[in-house]
């Protein structure tokens, strides 16, 4: 599991706690980031990076 999904899976758990002991839209907002900045990063990326990117999980699931 890459770092980038591990913050985003402690981003949805955090704000599913806020959900119950802070006011609704601060728990909607910490989960509509902790899933957002994942995707910003991403989308920052050159086509160049994201190709390369593409290959080392396709390695990786060959197991190569």
């Amino acid at each position: 599991m890459t770092p980038h999904m591990r913050y985003g899976i402690i981003g949805v758990i955090i704000g599913l706690i806020l959900l119950i002991f802070a006011p609704w839209w601060l728990a909607i907002a910490v989960i509509i980031i902790a899933i957002g900045v994942p995707i910003v990063a991403y989308r920052m990326l050159s086509p160049e990076q994201r190709r390369r990117l593409r290959e080392q999980r396709r390695r990786r699931q060959l197991g190569g």
